[in-house]
């Protein structure tokens, strides 16, 4: 019964968690960011990173491809190949496009945001800021699609349980 119900619902659950989490960046916090003052985007994208490690957001993005994995594995082990294999597609999807992707590239440029001292000169912090937050962006759409994904291809995982 868990592995047909409990680990397939947290596998939604957790993957709605994380898509809505990077949806957010992309439709109101990033445009709200850009529409404000640079020195004050800024100072609010540094105190932002600085909390997003917290036990709230811990489940959604480092136990959604875990937990994912997890249901795949079960699945599989339960003779349900073609749901085992949808959701073994999710935890992959998720693990590149979503985890790795953060980890290698938004984490990154976080990072270096965080030892930015702000400037006094609004065109410098403007400078600083676009540099930033472009391709930070892009990058945060493209892990937005593959979480997007992973939510579709969660979906159909849970479909495809007989």
């Amino acid at each position: 019964m868990i592995t047909t119900r409990i680990l397939p619902l947290t596998s939604l659950l957790l993957s709605g968690a994380i898509f809505g989490f990077f949806y957010a960046w992309v439709c109101s916090t990033m445009w709200g960011l850009d529409a404000a003052d640079p020195a004050t985007a800024i100072r609010a994208m540094q105190a932002m990173n600085a909390s997003v490690r917290n036990p709230v957001f811990f489940p959604a993005f480092f136990l959604t491809p875990v937990v994912l994995a997890l249901t795949a594995g079960a699945l599989l082990l339960q003779k349900q190949r073609d749901a085992g294999l949808w959701f073994a597609a999710a935890a992959g999807v998720y693990a590149i496009g979503g985890f790795a992707l953060t980890a290698l590239i938004n984490v990154p440029m976080n990072q270096a945001l965080a030892l930015v001292e702000v400037p006094g000169s609004t065109e410098a912090a403007a400078e600083i800021w676009r540099s930033y937050s472009e391709p930070w962006q892009f990058w945060n759409q493209v892990r937005t699609a593959a979480s997007g994904v992973t939510v579709l291809l969660t979906g159909i995982g849970l479909i495809k349980i007989a």
